[in-house]
């Protein structure tokens, strides 16, 4: 019999459930069977991805985003008993979970209660310095607390002094014995004709997914250009609609995601660490617009932008023109960094 492996992202848009893809395939093709755990459009994805595999559905952390990004860190604050009510639902549900669907371990990426005694427990982050301005020393000492519950700590980056997380994956101390994995992704490199001249990807906890897209819409009506702008929205049913020379998508499956993100030749997006790691897989030129007041976001597009990669600015003052300069950057390139999976998923094998 197959061991069961449950795999949980957070639902905070849709990165932790997208770069759970890879290490979904990797169980499938090393003998287990995944069982998807999550909720919201994080869990709509998966179960999409994987129509044939079981899933369960986690108690939500309702996150949500500040409209003025100055107020993202008293947005968090307000709503940190929320969030830890939910953490302590979700330690409840896992045990029942851990019982009832005969597992025998867990992979949770950033979800701070899916752990137990009773099977390994992994979590997987990006985020050992858990940036948050003048109180990263607090939020990283939190964070590191919760990690301490799990036998094992992954980090989808590289150990090297050139990496893509910077000082977020790699902080001068850690306490907690940790494995730098290797970026991954769902993606691979296609070397296809470029049809798009730009492509809009967005996702991320309204409401600042909407007013980046009602912006991004009025800017890019006035581009002659080719644009395909996929929304992010995890709805039952895909759809299409054409606006000028504007082609929205909801949303793209992983197949048709790959196939358009390699057929574009510039791509607009958040500086999500999941997005980064994913263009980065296909050598692609982007620019970057941060989420508001996400500390996370706004180092990573000050990193790449600062080391010539990628271009980027505040959503406030995006305007077309600021894709003048493009050519000036270089682009990001992947890592030749394969993930020794059957090396990680033998903590899974012991008795």
């Amino acid at each position: 019999m197959k061991k069961r492996i449950l795999v949980a992202p957070l639902n905070w848009g849709l990165g932790h459930a997208t770069r759970c893809i890879p290490i979904i395939n990797a169980l499938l093709t090393h003998g287990f069977e995944p069982v998807i755990a999550s909720d919201g459009v994080a869990l709509a994805l998966l179960q999409k991805e994987f129509p044939r595999l079981s899933s369960v559905e986690l108690p939500a952390y309702n996150i949500t985003y500040a409209k003025n990004g100055k107020f993202f860190k008293l947005k968090l604050l307000t709503d940190s008993p929320k969030l830890l009510k939910a953490i302590k639902a979700e330690k409840r549900a896992i045990k029942q979970i851990v019982e009832n669907n005969h597992i025998s371990g867990i992979i949770s990426d950033n979800r701070l209660g899916v752990y137990s005694k009773k099977v390994p427990s992994v979590f997987i982050t990006h985020q050992l310095n858990v940036l948050s301005g003048n109180t990263t020393w607090l939020s990283t000492k939190i964070h590191e607390k919760f990690i301490k519950k799990f036998d094992a700590c992954w980090i989808p980056d590289v150990e090297a002094t050139i990496n893509l997380s910077g000082r977020l994956g790699h902080p001068d101390t850690f306490e907690i014995p940790t494995t730098y994995i290797g970026p991954l992704s769902r993606f691979e490199k296609r070397y296809v004709k470029i049809v798009n001249d730009i492509m809009v990807l967005l996702s991320g906890p309204e409401p600042q997914r909407t007013l980046l897209e009602t912006k991004l819409l009025s800017e890019l009506k006035n581009y002659s250009g080719k644009v395909v702008f996929v929304n992010g929205v995890m709805e039952k049913e895909q759809t299409i609609q054409i606006i000028g020379n504007i082609t929205v998508y909801n949303f793209m499956t992983s197949s048709l995601l790959e196939k358009t993100i390699n057929e574009s030749a510039l791509i607009i997006s958040r500086s999500g660490y999941t997005t980064v790691m994913d263009l980065a897989k296909l050598n692609k030129k982007a620019f970057f617009i941060p989420t508001p007041g996400q500390f996370e976001q706004e180092y990573l597009a000050t990193r790449l932008t600062e080391l010539n990669l990628v271009p980027s600015c505040s959503q406030q003052v995006f305007t077309l023109d600021k894709l003048n300069g493009l050519d000036d950057f270089d682009g990001l390139k992947s890592f030749d960094y394969e993930p020794d999976f059957k090396e990680l998923f033998s903590l899974f094998e012991r008795k």
